[in-house]
């Protein structure tokens, strides 16, 4: 089992930044990649970013590139997500997600859930 716990989250007004952490811990050897994924109230889970394991392969949703950086921190094992120039359309619970296979860029298939930090963008 792999536990997630995310922190970070936070009310910033628009065009602010913020920096979510998700931290893995339980059988990390099992992890091939991690991901970001966020509802909004009313709408469906949307994936955010993706990154493998080994840090070589990232992912991001066309939402947010440019914007936000997804990173690891393999000696924590930790993931980050900067995220800068927020926008209102930007709030949502963000989920920190981790799978034991491939591939990452792909909302289903995510083996193991945080329980959320929400992130509110006002205007």
């Amino acid at each position: 089992q792999v536990q997630l716990e995310e922190s970070g989250g936070g009310l910033v007004q628009a065009g602010g930044s913020l920096r979510l952490s998700c931290a893995a811990s339980g059988r990390t050897s099992s992890i091939y990649g991690m991901a970001w994924i966020r509802q909004a109230p009313g709408a469906e889970r949307e994936f955010v970013a993706a990154i493998s394991w080994s840090g070589d392969t990232i992912y991001y949703a066309d939402s947010v590139k440019g914007r936000f950086t997804i990173s690891r921190d393999n000696a924590k094992n930790t993931v980050v997500l900067q995220m800068s120039s927020l926008e209102p359309a930007d709030t949502a619970v963000y989920y920190c997600a981790a799978r034991r296979v491939g591939p990452i860029a792909t909302m289903t298939g995510y083996d193991y859930w945080g329980q959320g930090t929400q992130v509110t963008v006002s205007s």
